[in-house]
């Protein structure tokens, strides 16, 4: 018998059982048995690792509870509807009835029982496939009833899709995503809806799962050690997932499970999240293989989603895995990459969103309150009433990612508009967005022109409309690769723009000189008037001011010290002239 157990404890086949047991007929069939359940165990096992390709097993009778409400949560934001809700099929009643909802507000609705044909949740319960609809109240394709329709008109809902929740070839249910207003279903948003309902589904079976593991280990005593841990490991890796959390918290709850340090990366190589001893550098080569593999001190398994590389784990610290702790770094791997799947889907739609805000706002066709509503819901940490507009022209692309961290924190909005990526700023200037965009412009290659601040409405249209003949502008001056607001623009700035601040642009040109003139009481901007009355001679300029031409000089170093070389260049040498002339108009 010990010797049995041995074999058990060390994975050993059925045959090597078979040997030891010899002619103990007994012993031999019960070491089968046990045997057979391990390997029952891993099969489940290996089934709920995949997370949203397997769902195999029937689901139990037990109430998922508030699993199915966070499904439904994130089926609302990931595919950006206004409502999501997921029904149960009903053996007994041969129908199926309202089981969880986000974002609904009819009672009636949340009650409804769809008949299998019955509208489109019933079309996908009796055809077993998704069906999306960008108008449900006008589409005929579907068959309809009066309950059902009053309960969707009531709830207000217009555009629905459902996909349907199957465990091994049999209904389980149905779940939906929709909105109020007309609105058409990509095949990569019904594609995500389908996988949540996948996910979904495997939540169910994992009860019973769970369930059929825990009566399966209290007879394996010993042997059963490594069954046991990969399970605990698995339902903390559910739960981090159906409770929304994020790679950070998968990190951190593999390397506590394991004692090791962990590190993820991206799929170029970045890190995104570590959790453990993790030593400054990490010694490890990307693996080609989609398992787990050793390479030098560390283990790397990608994570990837649809044939899609999205990064890899780094697992280090460790000598050795046992086969069950090989199989929680791959289960890992499959529940890291959901995320990061989760994590772009979420940003690509508020991305997409941000987008068509910005655009509706630029175009003037839109309801200015409902923008308004709309803004706040997109950026609820943005409720400022002024706004700077930078229009970026060239190859944007990587525009956002080189964003620096201050900056990205005062991004209200970004989007593609009339060729140009434009970006919306708050809690900033237009010189300071300016010099904080200036090395975007020059790494990039992009050139950037900066206005405002302006209200929100016609005021930033117009601030926008300032921006392009800005950005015009420059690209006529060869000021490529640039930021620049209209004031950096000197006179060429002052013609394109709309509405001019005199006092602004004076000061943004000859403010240091002024300051210091009203510091000191010195006459520095009278001496310049003067050497520009003068032809730019310094003898004649100090024979006006009846002072020896060395001092005219002397003050004339003083400003280039205030203003910077150049500033006697042809550009800046007329853009220190107009503003001089305008501080004389001002008094």
């Amino acid at each position: 018998m010990e010797e049995l157990l041995r074999l058990l404890a060390e994975d050993a086949p059925g045959s090597e059982l078979a040997r030891a047991a010899g002619e103990d007929a007994v012993a031999r069939d019960l070491a089968l048995r046990i045997r057979a359940g391990m390997d029952a165990s891993k099969k489940r096992e290996a089934e709920l690792s995949a997370l949203v390709d397997v769902a195999r097993e029937l689901a139990s009778a037990r109430d998922p509870g508030g699993v199915l409400d966070t499904i439904v949560h994130r089926a609302r934001t990931l595919i950006g509807t206004d409502v999501a809700y997921l029904t149960l099929y009903d053996e007994t009643r041969g129908d199926t009835y309202m089981r969880a909802t986000d974002g609904s507000v009819s009672a009636a609705f949340q009650q409804l029982r769809l008949p299998l044909g019955a509208g489109l949740g019933g079309l996908v319960a009796e055809t077993y496939k998704p069906y999306w609809t960008a108008d449900y109240p006008s589409d005929r394709r579907f068959r309809h009833t009066m309950p059902i329709d009053d309960a969707v008109g009531e709830e207000g809902l217009v555009a629905i899709c459902g996909t349907p929740l199957i465990v091994d070839g049999a209904f389980v249910g149905v779940l939906f995503a929709s909105n109020r207003t007309a609105r058409p279903f990509s095949r990569d948003e019904v594609s995500l809806l389908g996988s949540l309902a996948t996910l979904a589904a495997v939540t169910i079976v994992q009860v019973r799962a769970a369930a059929e593991t825990a009566a399966a280990l209290d007879q394996l005593s010993a042997a059963h050690a490594g069954v046991e841990h990969a399970a605990a490991a698995h339902d903390r890796f559910a739960d981090i997932v159906l409770s929304g959390g994020d790679v950070d918290a998968i990190a951190a709850a593999l390397a506590e499970l394991l004692d090791v340090w962990v590190v993820l990366v991206d799929a170029a190589g970045n890190e995104l999240a570590a959790a453990g001893a993790v030593p400054e550098a990490v010694p490890w080569q990307e693996s080609e293989s989609g398992r787990l593999t050793r390479i030098g001190d560390c283990w790397v398994v990608a994570a990837t989603a649809k044939g899609e590389r999205l990064g890899a784990l780094v697992i280090g610290g460790a000598d050795d895995l046992s086969g069950a702790d090989r199989r929680i770094v791959e289960r890992a791997a499959v529940v890291t990459a959901l995320v990061l799947l989760f994590r772009r889907q979420s940003a690509e739609q508020s991305q997409r969103a941000q987008a068509d805000l910005l655009a509706d706002v630029l175009s003037g066709s839109a309801d200015p309150r409902t923008l308004t509503d709309r803004r706040r819901l997109l950026a609820p940490n943005h409720r400022h009433d002024r706004f700077v507009i930078a229009v970026c022209r060239g190859d944007h692309t990587a525009v956002r990612a080189r964003l620096s961290a201050p900056l990205e924190d005062r991004l209200v909005l970004s989007g593609p508009y009339g060729g140009d990526l434009v970006l919306l700023f708050a809690r900033t200037t237009p010189t300071s967005a300016a010099r904080d965009l200036a090395e975007v412009a020059k790494r990039g290659g992009v050139t950037i022109a900066v206005t405002g601040p302006a209200a929100w409405g016609e005021p930033l249209i117009e601030a926008h409309r300032q921006g392009v003949r800005l950005v015009t502008t420059m690209l006529r001056l060869g000021r490529t690769s640039e930021s620049a607001t209209p004031d950096d623009l000197g006179v060429a700035g002052l013609v394109g723009a709309s509405d001019v601040d005199v006092r602004s642009h004076v000061h943004h040109v000859l403010g240091k000189v002024i300051d210091y003139d009203t510091q000191r009481g010195t006459d520095l901007i009278g001496t310049l008037q003067a050497y520009f009355a003068a032809g730019q001679s310094p003898t004649r300029a100090g024979t006006s001011l009846h002072i020896h031409p060395n001092t005219v000089q002397q003050r004339l170093d003083r400003v280039t010290a205030l203003l910077g070389d150049g500033w006697l260049s042809a550009d800046r040498s007329l853009d220190v002239q107009v503003a001089l002339r305008l501080h004389s108009a001002l008094g």
